[in-house]
């Protein structure tokens, strides 16, 4: 079993910036990538976007390129979401998930943290 925590989640002004952090535990964690997905009230979750773990190489969602990064610490079993040039739209509950193959979906999800962003 693997168990994703985030932590990182607050309130930000517009224009500001967050970053989030992922932390895996339990068996030995070597996933295919990570992902970080995100739910606002009333709609779909939506994938952010994504880092492979071995590789490092990203893969973003259009909605946050160019303001939005993910990185990994391997050593720590860690991923992070760098969130810059936050808008109001990106309120929403951020969470990641772990991916152990290619071409399957993910299979152990974090609860979530919140990000609030006011206009």
């Amino acid at each position: 079993q693997v168990q994703l925590v985030e932590s990182g989640g607050g309130m930000v002004q517009a224009g500001g910036s967050l970053t989030l952090s992922c932390v895996a535990s339990g068996r030995t964690f070597r996933p295919y990538g990570m992902g970080w997905f995100r739910q606002a009230p009333g709609k779909e979750r939506e994938f952010v976007g994504g880092v492979t773990w071995s590789g490092g190489t990203t893969v973003y969602a259009d909605s946050v390129k160019g303001r939005f990064t993910i990185s990994r610490d391997t050593a720590k079993n860690t991923v992070y979401l760098q969130m810059t040039t936050l808008k109001p739209e990106d309120t929403a509950v951020y969470a990641c998930a772990a991916q152990f193959a290619l071409g399957r979906w993910y299979d152990y999800w974090g609860r979530g943290t919140q990000v609030t962003v006011s206009s």
